[in-house]
């Protein structure tokens, strides 16, 4: 029996049983169903019209992945949802794109996908579209409304839902309570995971999950998503509620918007809905899985983004928190980064106060003698929270922006990082990317904190070079619980937040944190400047920390690329351990942790990988937690030993 209706009915058995049957005819004739599928055939998705609703369901190796699960939309003026009529279904087409990333998991890219457009009208005869896009390992979805009339119309509610198998399992993170936390700056994407839970838990927050959610059924993996938001979208999430493994897509509440603007989107004439994308196969495929920048929007404007230079940056609040602020420690991290060959400086908080704009020009001007770029930070905010620290509302319109951005650009600073945005509604969208033009425009680079996932924003805007949107390491500088638990929820990201976007934890912290026991060792703490990516990094580890590391180890860092050719998945499970790959150039660098309590093993077919097995470094932990530095010889084959909460880093240079 199909639970679909189960989900969605609250009528008597007896009628639920009713209309099932009906059901049950319908898909017999095959009345409205049709069938794609991806080029190499193994993706496969049916829609149907049952009682005028439209649902579809996945299949990858024939097996269903995704029951029957609804399609439709509603806007204040149509109902898109129900009352369907099937007008027309496309021939497939080949949908095919190249595209080269400036920053990026990798460089080069080329998607293949077949098309399916189909067309529908509702009970009052007003059409709209719904295009699919079949690849190999993955789904993609979204909805065109041709004429939604020459008023402006607010969306109501999407009906969208993925219906999982009541035997699939989540690694899935809740959305914070818009205006909670701390000076009320919540939703900034900074829960911790629920690892493995059975479809159906509701959410301990009642604002919902966000994206990426991460299913498994059986051996087929699910990575759900969204990308393509633009600034008339608001940007989705899945609602807290989920009965039966029916997970639905909502949007965000009425405090999430900025300047009185609109929380849900609003359009006259034409509107298309961002993508809705669905990565689907074996890990391997879930995290070497481009669709997120595959589905993007194209560059937006025609500029030169030669300014964009992916890099590493030392950052002075990560361990100093706010008393680190100041002129001679600011010049102490420029000496830092140019001795650890990296590329930025990042000065935080209250820089406008403590050291000034004039004070600013002189930084900037020591650091690019010593070839290093200077970073500021900024409050986003006007009256959308009630954060003290400052810079604060310097860029509400785009004539404060541009005139901010020109000075501090006159001034030598190469970028910003923005903090502590309002939530997801459409008119924070438009922030984000009235925000990323002018920055563009004036040839910043853009990292953004307290903010919403990117959604391969970074494609759009080349000068987006990371984001935050993720429990980062200043989570673990704030409270023993967080850091206790830390390992586990830094083996899930390489399988959800970081599989699409760049992620700015700031991870490496070495040595020492003030006041807080670490629980990782500094094998895990090193791989992670492999396996997290970061348009620029932003390491964690202070001038003094470094300085007290094996010479092997700093070496090794300032040798480190800052953007990738290729990545390959070698071994992991959400959450316990994680082996990924990473090549630029000839060079190969693959790091591995370990989340578990006890040793994991793991074996590195090196030929498999494709790596040549010359000139080869293993950094591990020693037994007395200090480092284990050894030159491999040219073997086909490594056997590597994790310890608890430990890790690894292997690298060749050719």
């Amino acid at each position: 029996m199909n639970k679909l209706y189960f989900k969605f009915n609250s009528k008597l058995q007896a009628f639920v049983l009713a209309v099932l049957s009906i059901y049950i005819v319908a898909c017999a004739n095959g009345e409205g169903e049709n069938t794609f599928e991806s080029p190499d055939g193994k993706t496969k998705m049916k829609i149907s019209l049952v009682e005028g609703e439209l649902l579809y369901s996945l299949f990858f190796e024939e097996e269903e992945i995704l029951e029957a699960s609804r399609l439709g939309m509603v806007w204040e003026n149509f109902d898109f949802s129900q009352g369907l009529a099937l007008v027309s279904v496309s021939e497939t087409k080949a949908v095919k794109d190249s595209y080269d990333l400036i920053h990026g998991k990798q460089k080069s890219h080329d998607y293949n996908a077949n098309e399916n457009i189909i067309e529908l009208k509702n009970s009052e005869g007003k059409w709209f579209q719904i295009a699919f896009r079949l690849s190999d390992n993955g789904l993609a979805f979204k909805y065109v409304f041709p004429d939604l009339g020459q008023e402006q119309v607010a969306l109501v509610e999407e009906k969208t839902t993925f219906n999982f198998k009541a035997s699939a399992k989540a690694w899935i993170q809740p959305m914070a309570d818009p205006k909670s936390g701390w000076e009320k700056t919540n939703p900034s994407y900074e829960e911790s995971y629920q690892k493995g839970v059975s479809v159906g838990t509701p959410s301990p927050i009642a604002a919902g999950w966000i994206y990426p959610a991460l299913f498994q059924t059986e051996d087929t993996w699910l990575l759900l998503s969204e990308t393509g938001i633009q600034p008339n979208h608001a940007a989705s999430r899945l609602a807290a509620e989920s009965p039966y493994g029916e997970y639905r897509i909502t949007y965000p509440s009425d405090q999430e918007r900025i300047f009185d603007g609109n929380v849900l989107p609003t359009a006259s004439g034409t509107w298309e809905s961002p993508w809705r994308i669905l990565a689907i196969g074996g890990l391997k495929d879930i995290v070497e899985s481009t669709l997120g920048t595959d589905l993007a929007i194209p560059q937006r404007i025609d500029l030169d983004f030669g300014f964009v230079i992916p890099g590493a940056a030392s950052w002075s609040w990560a361990l100093g928190k706010d008393e680190s602020i100041y002129y001679d420690i600011q010049e102490k991290h420029i000496d830092y980064a140019a001795d650890m060959n990296w590329e930025y400086c990042l000065v935080d908080v209250n820089w406008d106060t403590n050291i000034g704009y004039d004070k600013i020009g002189e930084l900037a001007a020591y650091a690019e003698s010593k070839s290093v770029g200077l970073l500021l930070w900024y409050n986003s905010a006007g009256d959308w929270n009630t954060t003290p620290y400052t810079p604060k509302s310097q860029l509400l319109t785009r004539e404060m922006r541009m005139s901010e951005f020109q000075k501090i650009k006159d001034l030598g600073v190469k970028g910003v990082k923005i903090d502590f945005f309002g939530g997801d509604g459409q008119s924070v969208m438009q922030y984000y990317h009235d925000i990323l033009e002018d920055a563009a425009k004036v040839g910043l680079i853009v990292n953004f904190h307290g903010a919403t996932l990117p959604r391969g924003w970074h494609r759009t805007y080349p000068n987006l070079v990371t984001v935050e949107a993720v429990k980062g390491f200043e989570m673990i500088t704030f409270e023993q619980d967080f850091a206790d638990e830390a390992p586990r929820h830094m083996a899930i990201l390489p399988f959800t937040r970081n599989v699409y976007d760049p992620m700015d934890f700031t991870p490496m912290s070495l040595h020492e944190i003030p006041g807080i026991e670490r629980r990782s060792s500094k094998g895990f703490e090193l791989a992670l400047s492999v396996l997290f990516y970061s348009g620029v990094q932003h390491y964690a580890e202070s001038p003094e920390g470094m300085a007290l590391q094996d010479s092997q180890v700093k070496e090794f860092l300032k040798l480190l690329p800052s953007s990738w050719d290729e990545v390959k998945f070698v071994d992991g499970f959400p959450g316990d351990f994680a082996v990924m790959a990473r090549r630029s150039g000839d060079d190969w660098y693959l790091a591995g942790i370990n989340a578990q309590d006890g040793t994991k093993k793991v074996t590195l077919n090196l030929q498999k990988l494709g790596i040549t097995p010359k000139n080869a470094t293993l950094i591990s932990d020693a037994d007395d937690q200090s480092w284990k530095v050894e030159n491999l010889a040219n073997e086909k084959q490594v056997e590597i030993e994790m310890k608890a909460n430990g890790g690894f880093v292997l690298y060749f240079k050719n």
